[in-house]
């Protein structure tokens, strides 16, 4: 190979390398990538319910802890919590009182 071919070869490579950082960079901003670790078990306290991009620096993060959600503002500035209540659906409360909540309905 000359050197003109070596050039050729670099240049590809380095066009393939900065369209796969174009890439990775805009699935970022559009909410992709944000992989979230999960723990095996069924004693987990934290889990991440939803997540939903509101622009490419801001996001909404609906976050459950021990029966209690939280609804996060992340973004560069800083996060803000929007909401916090208590989960649907958790457990707990008394089950008879459920039941016959159930069993009233038409």
């Amino acid at each position: 190979m000359d050197g003109l071919s070596y050039l050729q070869a670099v240049l590809a490579l380095s066009f393939v390398l900065a369209l796969i950082g174009a890439l990775a960079l805009v699935a970022r901003r559009m909410g992709l990538g944000y992989a979230v670790p999960r723990r095996q078990g069924q004693n987990r306290r934290l889990a991440v319910v939803e997540v939903m991009p509101l622009d490419p620096k801001r996001r909404l993060v609906l976050v459950r802890r021990d029966g209690r959600e939280h609804l996060l503002l992340l973004g560069l500035g800083g996060e803000t919590v929007v909401e916090s209540r208590d989960a649907e659906g958790t457990a707990g409360g008394d089950f008879s009182a459920a039941l016959a909540a159930v069993e009233d309905k038409p």
